[in-house]
């Protein structure tokens, strides 16, 4: 326990913010988790009037250290140096750790691979640059130094850095499009991104390449923001979602599609060190390929996806 003296009449929530110098609310939880005692007298009342001179004790709470479960799975690696890792994301992993993920993230295994990590982004996000949504598959950059950290999010930043998507969405556009509409959080359900009056900025593009007989479209997107589920909200703002999405989209459709069809395709980026310019192609998982291979053209969707022309079709929409 820690203790000091209260050197005037005041508030217990006011004497503690002033005396540790954190913020309100950490000191609020201080008291209502029953940390801080008054004369030896446990006190859970921020507002309880403490005299001067009273002895004041308080204590942190230990942070308990996250158990990793056991790592069965393996991951791809598309390209590796001293300086960076790139990766290909199945669906299903989260890429880092938070209070609510329990199963073992890509932090988890890069740790258990034993790779050299940046550590700028705190504990929990050794080496993760930016990230792809738990459902979404595809190419992820991993930072090894902090030196090439923090470049690499530079480039994020300039927009030097960059990724296209390929998703199927159940009904097709009118029209190659940029949606311009800032993202928040949905005020009526915490699990979803909206577009929202005073949110974050959030611009994205999105361009036709084909169609089933069905209706189910092939398209691509490119970012010029990073929010949460962007791509899922801008395309439920045209009336178009994801097939498998049953957050944004229709929950029918679960039962036949067991995840998002959404995949970071295409990562371009400058590399810290030397300067070149490099591009990564991460190829697409089975269930993704399966779908396609039955329902599309197959020389169409490789003439649309081509690498070297790919990034040409956004060239009207910039």
């Amino acid at each position: 326990m820690h203790t000091f003296k209260a050197s005037t009449s005041t508030r217990l929530d006011k004497s503690l913010t002033a005396t540790l110098q954190v913020s309100r609310n950490q000191v609020e939880k201080l008291i209502k988790d029953g940390l801080v005692t008054v004369n030896g007298k446990s006190i859970r009342k921020t507002s309880y009037k403490v005299l001067e001179g009273d002895e004041i004790a308080y204590e942190f709470k230990q942070a308990q250290k996250r158990v990793v479960p056991p790592i069965d799975f393996d991951v791809e690696i598309l390209y590796e140096d001293e300086h960076l890792l790139i990766v290909n994301k199945p669906s299903g992993l989260v890429v880092h750790s938070a209070p609510s993920v329990k199963e073992p993230t890509l932090v988890d295994w890069l740790i258990h691979k034993g790779i050299s990590l940046s550590t700028i982004s705190g504990e929990e996000r050794h080496g993760i640059v930016h990230r792809i949504d738990k459902e979404t598959t595809g190419a992820l950059v991993v930072a090894k130094t902090n030196a090439a950290h923090e470049k690499l999010s530079l480039q994020l930043q300039d927009k030097s850095m960059g990724r296209y998507y390929l998703a199927l969405i159940d009904c097709p556009l009118k029209d190659d499009i940029i949606v311009d509409k800032p993202i928040g959080r949905n005020p009526k359900n915490r699990l979803k991104m909206d577009v929202v009056v005073g949110g974050k900025e959030a611009r994205t593009a999105f361009v036709k390449l084909t169609q089933t007989m069905y209706d189910v479209e092939l398209i691509a997107a490119k970012l010029f923001t990073g929010r949460t589920h962007q791509i899922r909200v801008h395309l439920n703002t045209l009336g178009r979602h994801i097939l498998g999405d049953d957050l944004y989209g229709f929950k029918s459709k679960r039962d036949k599609i067991p995840r998002v069809y959404l995949h970071a395709y295409l990562l371009y980026l400058v590399h810290p060190y030397t300067g070149e310019k490099m591009e990564f192609i991460a190829p697409l998982f089975d269930d993704m390929t399966t779908y396609m291979d039955k329902y599309f053209d197959q020389n169409e969707v490789d003439t649309k996806i081509n690498p070297n022309t790919l990034g040409n079709l956004f060239n009207t929409l910039q």
